[in-house]
Protein backbone atom coordinates (compact mmCIF):
# COMPACT_ATOMS: atom_id res chain seq x y z
CA UNK A 1 0.00 0.00 0.00
CA UNK A 2 1.27 3.47 -0.92
CA UNK A 3 2.42 5.53 2.06
CA UNK A 4 0.80 8.99 2.44
CA UNK A 5 3.12 11.83 1.51
CA UNK A 6 4.21 14.14 4.33
CA UNK A 7 4.34 17.94 4.19
CA UNK A 8 8.15 17.79 4.19
CA UNK A 9 8.16 15.39 1.26
CA UNK A 10 5.67 17.60 -0.58
CA UNK A 11 7.98 20.60 -0.08
CA UNK A 12 10.95 18.58 -1.44
CA UNK A 13 8.79 17.46 -4.38
CA UNK A 14 7.87 21.06 -5.21
CA UNK A 15 11.49 22.18 -5.09
CA UNK A 16 12.63 19.27 -7.27
CA UNK A 17 9.81 19.82 -9.76
CA UNK A 18 10.61 23.51 -10.11
CA UNK A 19 14.27 22.67 -10.77
CA UNK A 20 13.20 20.34 -13.58
CA UNK A 21 11.01 23.04 -15.11
CA UNK A 22 13.62 25.81 -14.72
CA UNK A 23 16.28 23.69 -16.39
CA UNK A 24 14.11 22.85 -19.41
CA UNK A 25 13.01 26.48 -19.70
CA UNK A 26 16.57 27.41 -20.63
CA UNK A 27 15.64 25.89 -23.99
CA UNK A 28 11.85 26.27 -24.09
CA UNK A 29 11.65 30.00 -23.42
CA UNK A 30 8.44 31.60 -22.16
CA UNK A 31 6.37 28.41 -22.05
CA UNK A 32 6.25 27.66 -18.33
CA UNK A 33 2.80 26.03 -18.32
CA UNK A 34 3.62 23.73 -21.22
CA UNK A 35 6.87 22.63 -19.56
CA UNK A 36 5.06 22.09 -16.24
CA UNK A 37 2.41 19.96 -17.96
CA UNK A 38 5.10 17.95 -19.75
CA UNK A 39 7.00 17.15 -16.54
CA UNK A 40 3.75 16.44 -14.68
CA UNK A 41 3.00 13.92 -17.43
CA UNK A 42 6.43 12.36 -17.06
CA UNK A 43 6.25 12.11 -13.26
CA UNK A 44 2.74 10.62 -13.60
CA UNK A 45 4.20 7.96 -15.94
CA UNK A 46 2.04 9.19 -18.79
CA UNK A 47 2.49 10.28 -22.39
CA UNK A 48 2.04 13.67 -24.04
CA UNK A 49 0.37 14.53 -27.36
CA UNK A 50 1.27 17.84 -29.01
CA UNK A 51 -0.77 19.23 -31.90
CA UNK A 52 1.08 22.23 -33.20
CA UNK A 53 2.46 24.09 -36.18
CA UNK A 54 6.08 23.42 -37.27
CA UNK A 55 8.96 25.25 -35.63
CA UNK A 56 7.53 25.79 -32.16
CA UNK A 57 10.07 23.68 -30.25
CA UNK A 58 8.53 20.22 -30.00
CA UNK A 59 11.83 18.44 -30.66
CA UNK A 60 13.65 20.85 -28.36
CA UNK A 61 11.18 20.06 -25.57
CA UNK A 62 11.80 16.32 -25.86
CA UNK A 63 15.58 16.84 -25.87
CA UNK A 64 15.43 19.20 -22.90
CA UNK A 65 13.38 16.73 -20.86
CA UNK A 66 15.65 13.76 -21.55
CA UNK A 67 18.75 15.85 -20.75
CA UNK A 68 17.20 17.17 -17.54
CA UNK A 69 16.58 13.67 -16.16
CA UNK A 70 19.89 12.27 -17.51
CA UNK A 71 17.94 9.99 -19.80
CA UNK A 72 18.11 8.60 -23.32
CA UNK A 73 16.18 10.59 -25.90
CA UNK A 74 15.30 9.25 -29.34
CA UNK A 75 13.19 10.47 -32.25
CA UNK A 76 11.12 8.71 -34.90
CA UNK A 77 9.94 10.59 -37.97
CA UNK A 78 6.62 8.94 -38.81
CA UNK A 79 6.05 8.58 -42.57
CA UNK A 80 3.52 6.57 -44.63
CA UNK A 81 6.14 3.87 -45.39
CA UNK A 82 7.24 3.38 -41.75
CA UNK A 83 6.78 -0.22 -40.56
CA UNK A 84 5.97 -1.48 -37.04
CA UNK A 85 9.40 -3.12 -36.81
CA UNK A 86 11.02 0.26 -37.44
CA UNK A 87 9.44 1.39 -34.17
CA UNK A 88 9.72 -1.62 -31.85
CA UNK A 89 12.75 -3.44 -33.27
CA UNK A 90 13.19 -6.73 -35.10
CA UNK A 91 14.62 -10.20 -34.57
CA UNK A 92 17.53 -11.02 -36.89
CA UNK A 93 18.99 -14.49 -37.52
CA UNK A 94 22.77 -14.75 -37.07
CA UNK A 95 23.95 -17.47 -39.47
CA UNK A 96 27.35 -17.81 -37.79
CA UNK A 97 26.01 -18.28 -34.29
CA UNK A 98 22.91 -20.04 -35.63
CA UNK A 99 20.65 -18.07 -33.29
CA UNK A 100 18.28 -15.13 -33.33
CA UNK A 101 19.21 -11.72 -31.90
CA UNK A 102 16.83 -8.90 -31.06
CA UNK A 103 17.78 -5.49 -32.45
CA UNK A 104 16.16 -2.78 -30.35
CA UNK A 105 14.03 -0.13 -32.02
CA UNK A 106 13.86 3.56 -31.09
CA UNK A 107 11.21 2.88 -28.40
CA UNK A 108 14.02 1.78 -26.10
CA UNK A 109 14.52 5.26 -24.66
CA UNK A 110 13.46 7.36 -21.69
CA UNK A 111 11.88 10.06 -23.85
CA UNK A 112 10.68 9.08 -27.32
CA UNK A 113 9.64 11.81 -29.74
CA UNK A 114 7.14 10.35 -32.20
CA UNK A 115 7.15 13.15 -34.75
CA UNK A 116 4.06 13.58 -36.93
CA UNK A 117 2.59 10.35 -35.62
CA UNK A 118 -0.58 10.65 -37.67
CA UNK A 119 1.33 10.54 -40.97
CA UNK A 120 2.01 6.81 -40.50
CA UNK A 121 -0.50 4.07 -41.25
CA UNK A 122 -2.82 2.82 -38.49
CA UNK A 123 -0.86 -0.46 -38.39
CA UNK A 124 2.36 1.39 -37.54
CA UNK A 125 0.61 3.71 -35.09
CA UNK A 126 -0.67 0.64 -33.25
CA UNK A 127 2.91 -0.55 -32.70
CA UNK A 128 3.08 2.02 -29.90
CA UNK A 129 -0.06 0.85 -28.10
CA UNK A 130 1.51 -2.00 -26.15
CA UNK A 131 4.64 -0.13 -25.06
CA UNK A 132 2.67 2.96 -24.03
CA UNK A 133 0.44 0.90 -21.76
CA UNK A 134 2.66 -1.97 -20.60
CA UNK A 135 6.20 -0.49 -20.82
CA UNK A 136 7.40 -3.44 -22.90
CA UNK A 137 7.26 -4.63 -26.50
CA UNK A 138 6.59 -8.16 -27.70
CA UNK A 139 8.47 -9.28 -30.81
CA UNK A 140 8.17 -12.84 -32.06
CA UNK A 141 6.52 -13.86 -28.80
CA UNK A 142 9.30 -12.49 -26.57
CA UNK A 143 8.73 -9.47 -24.29
CA UNK A 144 11.41 -6.80 -23.94
CA UNK A 145 11.23 -4.15 -21.20
CA UNK A 146 11.90 -0.51 -22.07
CA UNK A 147 13.89 1.76 -19.72
CA UNK A 148 12.20 3.59 -16.84
CA UNK A 149 11.10 6.31 -16.87
CA UNK A 150 9.52 5.92 -20.28
CA UNK A 151 7.54 8.67 -21.98
CA UNK A 152 6.24 9.20 -25.50
CA UNK A 153 5.93 12.77 -26.74
CA UNK A 154 3.94 12.50 -29.96
CA UNK A 155 3.27 15.36 -32.35
CA UNK A 156 0.48 15.36 -34.88
CA UNK A 157 -0.65 17.49 -37.78
CA UNK A 158 -4.19 18.80 -37.94
CA UNK A 159 -6.25 16.05 -39.59
CA UNK A 160 -7.33 18.43 -42.34
CA UNK A 161 -3.83 18.22 -43.81
CA UNK A 162 -3.23 15.81 -46.69
CA UNK A 163 -1.59 12.46 -45.95
CA UNK A 164 -2.71 12.12 -42.33
CA UNK A 165 -4.53 9.33 -40.53
CA UNK A 166 -6.72 10.21 -37.57
CA UNK A 167 -5.46 8.56 -34.38
CA UNK A 168 -7.92 5.88 -33.21
CA UNK A 169 -9.81 6.54 -29.99
CA UNK A 170 -7.97 3.70 -28.22
CA UNK A 171 -4.63 5.35 -28.90
CA UNK A 172 -5.78 8.86 -28.01
CA UNK A 173 -6.96 7.43 -24.69
CA UNK A 174 -3.42 6.30 -23.88
CA UNK A 175 -2.07 9.85 -23.88
CA UNK A 176 -2.31 11.32 -20.41
CA UNK A 177 -2.40 14.88 -21.72
CA UNK A 178 -2.70 16.83 -24.95
CA UNK A 179 -1.51 20.41 -25.34
CA UNK A 180 0.30 22.70 -27.74
CA UNK A 181 3.39 24.86 -27.39
CA UNK A 182 2.42 27.69 -29.71
CA UNK A 183 4.53 30.61 -30.82
CA UNK A 184 6.55 32.48 -28.17
CA UNK A 185 5.60 36.04 -27.27
CA UNK A 186 7.59 39.05 -28.45
CA UNK A 187 9.99 39.18 -25.48
CA UNK A 188 10.68 35.43 -25.61
CA UNK A 189 11.33 35.55 -29.36
CA UNK A 190 13.87 38.33 -28.78
CA UNK A 191 15.68 36.20 -26.18
CA UNK A 192 15.79 33.28 -28.62
CA UNK A 193 17.19 35.51 -31.38
CA UNK A 194 19.82 37.03 -29.08
CA UNK A 195 21.27 33.62 -28.25
CA UNK A 196 21.36 32.69 -31.93
CA UNK A 197 18.47 30.24 -31.98
CA UNK A 198 20.59 27.26 -30.91
CA UNK A 199 19.52 24.83 -28.20
CA UNK A 200 21.00 25.44 -24.75
CA UNK A 201 23.40 22.71 -23.63
CA UNK A 202 21.58 21.41 -20.59
CA UNK A 203 22.98 19.48 -17.68
CA UNK A 204 21.01 16.91 -15.72
CA UNK A 205 19.38 18.02 -12.49
CA UNK A 206 17.99 14.64 -11.43
CA UNK A 207 18.64 10.96 -12.05
CA UNK A 208 16.08 8.53 -13.48
CA UNK A 209 16.04 6.77 -10.11
CA UNK A 210 15.21 9.99 -8.26
CA UNK A 211 12.47 10.72 -10.79
CA UNK A 212 10.98 7.30 -10.03
CA UNK A 213 11.05 8.32 -6.37
CA UNK A 214 9.02 11.43 -7.23
CA UNK A 215 6.50 9.20 -9.02
CA UNK A 216 6.09 7.05 -5.93
CA UNK A 217 5.71 10.12 -3.70
CA UNK A 218 3.00 11.56 -5.96
CA UNK A 219 1.00 8.36 -5.58
CA UNK A 220 0.81 9.09 -1.85
CA UNK A 221 -0.95 12.45 -2.30
CA UNK A 222 -4.37 12.29 -0.62
CA UNK A 223 -7.53 12.50 -2.71
CA UNK A 224 -10.58 13.33 -0.60
CA UNK A 225 -13.63 11.20 -1.49
CA UNK A 226 -15.44 14.41 -2.45
CA UNK A 227 -12.64 15.22 -4.92
CA UNK A 228 -12.89 11.72 -6.38
CA UNK A 229 -16.65 12.21 -6.73
CA UNK A 230 -16.01 15.54 -8.49
CA UNK A 231 -13.71 13.83 -11.01
CA UNK A 232 -16.33 11.16 -11.69
CA UNK A 233 -19.07 13.78 -12.15
CA UNK A 234 -16.91 15.69 -14.65
CA UNK A 235 -16.19 12.53 -16.63
CA UNK A 236 -19.83 11.47 -16.61
CA UNK A 237 -20.85 14.94 -17.82
CA UNK A 238 -18.60 14.53 -20.89
CA UNK A 239 -20.63 11.45 -21.83
CA UNK A 240 -24.05 13.02 -21.36
CA UNK A 241 -23.28 16.32 -23.11
CA UNK A 242 -25.45 16.79 -26.19
CA UNK A 243 -22.44 17.74 -28.34
CA UNK A 244 -20.42 14.57 -27.66
CA UNK A 245 -20.69 11.27 -29.49
CA UNK A 246 -18.11 9.73 -27.15
CA UNK A 247 -17.11 11.03 -23.73
CA UNK A 248 -14.13 10.31 -21.49
CA UNK A 249 -13.56 6.72 -20.40
CA UNK A 250 -12.72 5.28 -17.01
CA UNK A 251 -9.10 5.49 -18.10
CA UNK A 252 -9.67 9.23 -18.46
CA UNK A 253 -10.99 9.46 -14.90
CA UNK A 254 -7.97 7.53 -13.61
CA UNK A 255 -5.65 9.78 -15.62
CA UNK A 256 -7.21 12.93 -14.18
CA UNK A 257 -6.86 11.57 -10.65
CA UNK A 258 -3.24 10.53 -11.19
CA UNK A 259 -2.26 13.82 -12.82
CA UNK A 260 -4.01 15.82 -10.10
CA UNK A 261 -1.94 14.06 -7.44
CA UNK A 262 1.26 15.04 -9.25
CA UNK A 263 0.01 18.60 -9.79
CA UNK A 264 -0.78 18.97 -6.08
CA UNK A 265 2.67 17.71 -5.05
CA UNK A 266 4.28 20.02 -7.63
CA UNK A 267 2.65 22.89 -5.76
CA UNK A 268 3.88 21.70 -2.37
CA UNK A 269 0.68 20.08 -1.12
CA UNK A 270 0.03 16.60 0.26
CA UNK A 271 -3.61 16.69 -0.88
CA UNK A 272 -5.57 17.43 -4.05
CA UNK A 273 -7.87 20.46 -4.29
CA UNK A 274 -10.73 21.12 -6.74
CA UNK A 275 -8.50 23.72 -8.43
CA UNK A 276 -5.94 21.01 -9.26
CA UNK A 277 -8.65 19.05 -11.04
CA UNK A 278 -9.93 22.14 -12.88
CA UNK A 279 -6.38 23.14 -13.93
CA UNK A 280 -5.86 19.77 -15.62
CA UNK A 281 -9.34 18.95 -16.94
CA UNK A 282 -8.70 20.44 -20.39
CA UNK A 283 -5.29 18.83 -21.14
CA UNK A 284 -6.30 15.48 -19.63
CA UNK A 285 -9.86 15.08 -20.92
CA UNK A 286 -10.11 17.28 -24.03
CA UNK A 287 -8.57 14.83 -26.52
CA UNK A 288 -10.76 11.99 -25.27
CA UNK A 289 -13.97 13.66 -26.44
CA UNK A 290 -15.39 12.79 -29.85
CA UNK A 291 -17.94 15.37 -30.95
CA UNK A 292 -21.16 14.81 -32.84
CA UNK A 293 -20.75 15.61 -36.57
CA UNK A 294 -23.43 18.29 -36.29
CA UNK A 295 -21.56 19.98 -33.44
CA UNK A 296 -18.28 19.94 -35.38
CA UNK A 297 -20.06 21.42 -38.39
CA UNK A 298 -21.35 24.22 -36.17
CA UNK A 299 -17.80 25.00 -35.02
CA UNK A 300 -18.12 23.54 -31.51
CA UNK A 301 -14.81 22.41 -29.99
CA UNK A 302 -14.01 19.90 -27.27
CA UNK A 303 -12.43 22.76 -25.28
CA UNK A 304 -15.70 24.69 -25.37
CA UNK A 305 -17.70 21.64 -24.28
CA UNK A 306 -15.34 20.99 -21.38
CA UNK A 307 -15.35 24.64 -20.40
CA UNK A 308 -19.12 24.57 -20.10
CA UNK A 309 -18.99 21.31 -18.14
CA UNK A 310 -16.55 22.88 -15.68
CA UNK A 311 -18.95 25.81 -15.24
CA UNK A 312 -21.98 23.57 -14.75
CA UNK A 313 -20.37 21.00 -12.42
CA UNK A 314 -20.25 22.32 -8.87
CA UNK A 315 -16.89 21.58 -7.17
CA UNK A 316 -16.91 20.25 -3.60
CA UNK A 317 -16.28 22.55 -0.65
CA UNK A 318 -13.01 21.06 0.56
CA UNK A 319 -11.02 22.98 3.16
CA UNK A 320 -7.58 24.34 2.36
CA UNK A 321 -6.09 22.01 4.95
CA UNK A 322 -7.63 18.86 3.51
Amino acid sequence: MTQPITDEQAAWFEESFQRLVANAEKTIVGKTRVVELAFATMVSEGHLLLEDVPGTGKTALARAMSATVRGIGKRIQFTPDLLPGDVTGITVYDQRAMEFHFHEGPVFANVLLADEINRASPKTQSALLEVMEERHVTVDGVSHEVPRPFMVIATQNPVEQAGTYRLPEAQLDRFLMKTSIGYPDHASTLRILQRGGGDEQLGAVITPEALQGMTELAQGVRVDPRIADYIVRLVEATRSAAETALGASVRGALALGRASRTWAAAHGRAYVTPDDVKDLAQPVLGHRLILQPEAEFDGVTAEAVLGQILLDTVPPAVSATA
